[in-house]
């Protein structure tokens, strides 16, 4: 019964609470169970991807990263080699002339650039 105020009824805004006294049969609440595992892998499935189980390395390639490898020491390893990478070419560049030394200046240029990306990877990477 909604609540009076003098001879005036007053409007509810809210609708009841369910009753939680009803008795809900097993059947019921199988599906109901069913139905709430179907919704939440649903929802997994497109909210939480899982990730390949294969990697991207080749099968029939000498060399493989190892899959249980986390980020953060993909990245240090990148950035060393990049390091590395920097010292030969810049090594190189200054011992050639003309175009050959142009291109190889080129190339220390896109190592150096990457190296500043791998590193502030390295940066932000989440530990785990």
């Amino acid at each position: 019964m909604a609540p009076t105020m003098g001879n005036k009824i007053m409007a509810k805004d809210t609708p009841n609470p369910p009753d939680t006294n009803e008795h809900v049969s097993r059947a019921q609440s199988a599906r109901d169970k069913k139905i709430d595992d179907a919704a939440t892998r649903a929802l997994d499935y497109y909210l939480k991807p899982r990730p390949k189980s294969e990697t991207s390395d080749k099968t029939d390639s000498i060399l493989r990263i190892d899959p249980s490898v986390d980020s953060e020491c993909l990245l240090a390893n990148l950035s060393e080699n990049l390091a590395s990478a920097n010292a030969m070419i810049s090594d190189l560049a200054f011992d050639l002339d003309g175009s050959r030394r142009r291109v190889a200046l080129g190339i220390l240029q896109v190592i150096e650039v990457s190296e500043l990306l791998a590193n502030r990877a390295l940066d932000i990477v989440e530990v785990r």
